[in-house]
């Protein structure tokens, strides 16, 4: 009979996911890549487990059920002493970023997995993936919206933009049966409808908020009439395909990190490649000094040869291109096909990232997990049949979007000059 390991004392509440998680990683010899998931994995644990909703992690599955005993499933040759001071770490870290941000809209959704879930299975990988998934087009919108506003324009339109980049695409793939080609006129059309927007807001002066919505408006219109009119008519013209998952070799190898990021779809990477690029550029480059420059003060900008007009048309237009090929994602990466009104609100809960984000664009992909994993998550929860009716359910992305947005938009500050158009003196 094999040697038993000796009992631990009771983990209870916030340590109860951390110390899971880092059994599971310290049996591949990666404990310090707890350290990678600070604040999504282990706040949303605690919350669980302090409703005592956790029994442990093994092999990538989280087993909501309850704690037996109090105590995690013994791991055989595991150092459990490295294990409680990982969960410990993992746990503190996941409060401490969480309290951070002022975030306690994701306590309420780990309480919300806790007792939805209970007695259910939910495959951790599965969930992580699907939520970097989801918060995709968010993440395309919110870039948009960082482009735009931080040269002080306000880009209300982006949910007209994403619908028009699904429907070119589309349409574009499917007629020269080129992927690639679909994305880029996703692209191509988003940009157009960002120089309208420019031309409206900066050019005409017309009021920011009313010309993005006219924009959005008019997107929403234009699709539905041609999807009807055309799509629906000739099924040749909304067979476009969609890219396949592209594993990256070595780094899809990487636990939990690798599965998730690094064997997916085309759309992801493009999307972090874009979160870094735009990033260094606002922040490490002298164009986007002077981006900031036009968005804070463009009377000042100005006066040292700053062309402020320029600025801000090249990026609205950005802004669109970046919207365009978000809306791509929704048929080239996700469904394969263009139905009427399928981006959901994705543009305008995209603002809503950028805000939280503060207008950082590592900020609002961090807002767009959160979006993301509720979106997910009423998905999940529809499928294990939880006693919630669907309605409900279905309202999760757009409920996590109010509590956030209300939870930051005292503290949020715009670029100063956002939504207020220049006139050269």
């Amino acid at each position: 009979m094999s040697e038993r390991a000796p009992e631990v004392p009771a983990l209870r509440n916030p340590t109860v996911l951390g110390v899971g998680l880092a059994s599971l990683l310290s049996d591949t010899g990666h404990e310090m890549a707890t350290a990678a998931l600070p604040g999504f994995l282990s706040q949303i644990g605690a919350s669980a487990a302090a409703l005592g909703a956790i029994e442990g992690i093994a092999d990538g599955a989280l087993s909501t059920s309850k704690v037996v005993g109090g105590v995690l499933a013994d791991r055989p040759g595991a150092d459990r002493a490295k294990i409680a001071a990982a969960g410990y770490l993992v746990t503190g870290l996941g409060y401490g970023s969480f309290a951070l941000a002022n975030s306690w809209p994701a306590v309420a959704v780990g309480r919300a997995v806790a007792w939805a879930a209970r007695g259910d299975e939910m495959n951790l990988l599965g969930m992580l993936k699907s939520t970097l998934l989801r918060a995709v087009p968010i993440t395309f919108g919110a870039l948009s919206g960082v482009l735009c506003e931080r040269s002080g324009v306000i880009n209300i339109a982006i949910e007209g933009m994403l619908l028009a980049g699904a429907l070119s695409g589309t349409v574009a793939a499917s007629v020269t049966d080129d992927l690639w080609l679909g994305l880029l006129l996703g692209a191509v059309v988003g940009g157009a409808m960002g120089w309208i927007l420019g031309v409206l807001a900066i050019r005409y002066q017309v009021d920011q908020i009313i010309a993005g919505f006219f924009l959005y408006l008019l997107a929403l219109g234009l699709t539905s009439f041609l999807s009807a009119r055309f799509l629906q008519r000739n099924q040749a013209l909304n067979t476009p395909g969609r890219f396949q998952e592209l594993r990256i070799p070595v780094l899809s190898d990487l636990p939990i990190v690798g599965p998730v990021v690094f064997d997916n779809n085309v759309f992801v990477y493009l999307m972090l490649a874009l979160i870094a690029v735009v990033h260094v550029g606002l922040f490490r480059t002298r164009w986007g000094l002077r981006v900031r420059a036009v968005g804070e003060h463009p009377r000042a900008a100005d006066t040292v040869g700053i062309r402020v007009l320029a600025t801000r048309y090249r990026n609205v237009i950005l802004g669109g291109m970046v919207a365009g090929i978000g809306g791509a994602f929704f048929t080239l990466g996700s469904v394969g096909r263009f139905d009427e009104g399928m981006t959901a609100g994705k543009g305008f809960i995209g603002l809503a990232a950028m805000i939280f984000g503060r207008w950082n664009p590592i900020g609002a992909f961090g807002a767009a997990l959160v979006f993301g994993f509720a979106d997910s998550l009423q998905t999940k929860l529809s499928i294990l049949g939880v006693p919630i009716p669907s309605e409900f359910l279905l309202m999760a992305p757009y409920l996590a979007t109010i509590l956030v947005v209300a939870g930051v938009v005292r503290r949020a500050r715009p670029p100063a000059a956002d939504g207020k158009p220049y006139v050269k003196g």
